[in-house]
């Protein structure tokens, strides 16, 4: 068994969305590699900062990525398997490229409570918190204003005398 703790560059960039980790930014790993009876059983640790901007009021932000994986490289056999050893190495390059880019969140928000812009004016919301209005609603909304919500607390309490319960 190897522990070891690397800190690389990103050969390219990973992630097309609104934050992506940038081609040459630092990835920290922090690897396990154990010889097992069917190959190579890879534990890992990856911490990175994805840069781009917030889905909803457009500044730039920074988030750390942070993911694990663990991942068995088979011995070359008659078995197919999804990675092999090869010539006594292993590649991790896929396997972090994947971990990260599925690790990046499809709506990247600078703060979970950000107002985002105003629809008048484009300004940012958490600048501008006289432009808030406390009844700001979507017109697309406004036919179920009317509307009230249900009294069930979702208790179902059954009755013997209900006979829908046998």
């Amino acid at each position: 068994m190897r522990e070891t703790r690397l800190t690389v560059p990103a050969s390219e960039q990973l992630g097309e969305g609104l934050v992506a980790v940038r081609e040459g930014s630092e990835i920290d790993l922090d690897v396990r590699i154990e010889s097992v009876h069917e190959g190579v059983l890879v534990s890992a640790e990856v911490d990175a900062v994805a840069e781009g901007e917030c889905g909803r009021c457009l500044i730039d932000i920074a988030l750390p990525v942070e993911v694990e994986f663990q991942e068995l490289f088979a011995y070359n056999s008659g078995e197919a398997f999804e990675y092999e050893v090869q010539d006594d190495h292993v590649d991790l390059e896929s396997l972090i490229r994947d971990a990260v880019v599925l690790a990046l969140p499809f709506q990247p928000v600078c703060r979970p409570d950000c107002p985002g812009l105003d629809p008048e004016t484009g300004l940012r919301l958490a600048d501008h918190p006289e432009l808030v209005t406390p009844e700001q609603r979507d017109p697309r909304w406004a036919a179920l204003a009317g509307f009230q919500a249900s009294g069930d607390d979702g208790s179902d309490v059954a009755s013997d005398t209900d006979p829908q319960r046998d």
